[in-house]
């Protein structure tokens, strides 16, 4: 016999099988020997009042051995004669995308301007020793995307709960752990996430697709009102390459030059509204306090404490964003005198610090002009006021939060995550008044909501820009191709019609289910 129950315990017996068998045993009036095994189905943490709970669903099997799997695992198919469709871009749209038209039967060919996941790694690292950016290998751009040195967090809004189960398992059978499946907010982690990434193209290029990396698209091979391929190049030795085929855009939200390339290209894009701000770092056992309404912090048998706050200012949301706790703050720059900041957690979440993105909703209509690219630019110019501020290094302008919300200089810094450094700046003066004004107002708000939060123990690392692509590239809603260009999918954040790396994913697989049904249109 097979049940499924729920159960709320507090987190010591959630953390012992022996001891949820008793309470189950217990609960349902049965002999616990008789219980021959139980699976947690789904994880989450009530941490509203004093007492912390787990909330569990349990499969428990009676007297049963249990036969299914874990998870349905996807089979992949000999593709090395299939049709060619080219994918640009090997974030979490990219790879998902070209792993569903394996599915399908079509062979995708990956082109990645950056470079794989091993090698990029090293190029993270140099950073912080030289202050400076590889333009084509960062944090940004590589295989994974912007997702695999940035946390790998797993969380979505999304609706559409099958699709993103799918992502889920995806993630597993290539090596995540199964907790991903369980927990409300599933989490891979920096250290885990790029042998799962690597273990995705292993599986492409066994299928018969290609990967090409350290490959740059520069334009769009267009037949009449059909996009036929890309012509490229290699950036090792600047070798012209062309691949043929329909096209997913997959290119994430920090490829400006490809928006730039878009913008005189005549393809039609408009302007996206993004979210603006700093990184907000705390130690991370005031936020376990805060939290879990403990002074001892989450003791033995809970994880790193999460939050997430939102309000209204003047109009504007200002929200918490990509919250890492027991992480660090990285320098997400794609460019040269550029300071971005982000931030990621690796799977124990066992630093000293938590940090959190602190925003403000910036939409199209702030910022003058009717350029579809003004959002970017607005972007630009404040990653480069910050990398003056920061002394034209990576180091980032920092200020301790209360001393920010008074208006007070900080004359000194607690210790950061922050590996090339922070050095004291006003941000109170010289970030946009529309966010600063903002931003102030909401830590005021967040600080009653939450008491402790509010602290000249945190600090304020500047800037956060690349919370979303600041242009959408225009398609239509059914066919998800462009709404002028046959043949051409815009896919994922990059297009501004995902946030994050399950989004994306799904996103990716829905561009790679169009582009099928547009190539079998085509045949027949």
């Amino acid at each position: 016999m097979i049940k499924e129950l729920q159960v709320r315990v507090i987190p010591s017996m959630a953390a012992s099988m022996s001891v949820l068998a008793d309470h189950v045993a217990r609960e349902q009036g049965i002999d616990k020997r008789t219980i021959t095994h139980i699976r947690i189905l789904k994880r989450s943490i009530d941490a509203r009042q004093r007492t912390i709970y787990v909330n569990l669903t349990l499969r428990v099997y009676i007297q049963e051995e249990p036969a299914d799997e874990v998870y349905e695992k996807t089979v992949y198919q000999d593709v090395s004669r299939g049709r060619s469709v080219v994918v640009v871009g090997a974030g979490p749209g990219g790879l998902f995308a070209a792993l569903r038209l394996v599915e399908l039967g079509l062979r995708p060919i990956v082109v990645e301007r950056g470079k794989n996941v091993h090698d990029r790694k090293k190029d993270l690292a140099l950073i912080t020793k030289n202050q400076r950016v590889d333009e084509e290998s960062n944090y940004c751009f590589g295989e994974g995307g912007a997702g695999a040195y940035s946390d790998g967090k797993l969380y979505t809004r999304s609706k559409k709960r099958g699709n993103v189960e799918k992502i889920l398992r995806v993630f597993c059978q290539h090596g995540a752990s199964t907790d991903i499946l369980v927990d409300a907010h599933p989490h891979i982690g920096t250290d885990k996430l790029p042998a799962v990434i690597e273990n995705m193209r292993n599986t492409i290029l066994s299928c018969g697709g290609e990967v090409h990396f350290q490959t740059r698209m520069t334009r769009l091979v267009i037949e009449g009102d059909r996009v036929v391929g890309i012509e490229a190049q290699r950036t090792t030795d600047g070798a012209e390459l062309e691949f043929r085929g329909p096209v997913i855009l997959a290119t994430g939200h920090s490829a400006r030059d490809v928006y730039r390339y878009l913008s005189e290209a005549k393809v039609e894009i408009e302007a996206k509204g993004i979210a603006v701000g700093v990184r907000l770092e705390h130690p991370s056992q005031l936020i376990d306090q805060i939290q879990y309404h403990n002074c001892e912090g989450r003791g033995k048998y809970l994880p790193a404490a999460e939050y997430s706050y939102v309000t209204q200012v003047d109009g504007r949301g200002v929200y918490s964003f990509c919250m890492c706790p027991g992480g660090f703050v990285i320098p997400a720059a794609t460019g040269p005198e550029q300071i971005v900041v982000n931030g990621m957690s690796p799977s124990s979440r066992g630093t000293k610090w938590s940090n959190s993105g602190m925003v403000v909703e910036t939409r199209p209509e702030d910022i003058e002009g009717d350029d579809p690219l003004r959002v970017m630019r607005f972007q630009e110019k404040l990653e480069a006021d910050c990398w003056l501020q920061g002394n034209r290094r990576q180091t980032a302008p920092a200020q301790r939060m209360a001393d920010f919300v008074a208006g007070k200089l900080s004359y000194d810094l607690p210790r950061s995550s922050y590996a090339p450094g922070i050095v004291a700046s006003p941000l109170h003066f010289w970030l946009p008044k529309s966010v600063a004004d903002r931003l102030r107002q909401g830590f005021r708000i967040f600080g009653q909501k939450s008491k402790g939060f509010l602290t000249n123990e945190a600090v304020l690392i500047a800037v956060e820009t690349r919370t979303s692509s600041p242009v959408r590239i225009l398609r239509d809603a059914e066919t998800l191709q462009h709404i002028r260009l046959q043949g051409l999918f815009p896919c994922g954040e990059g297009a501004g019609y995902a946030g994050g790396i399950v989004s994306a994913g799904v996103d990716g697989e829905r561009c790679a289910e169009m582009c099928a049904a547009d190539c079998r249109f085509l045949l027949s």
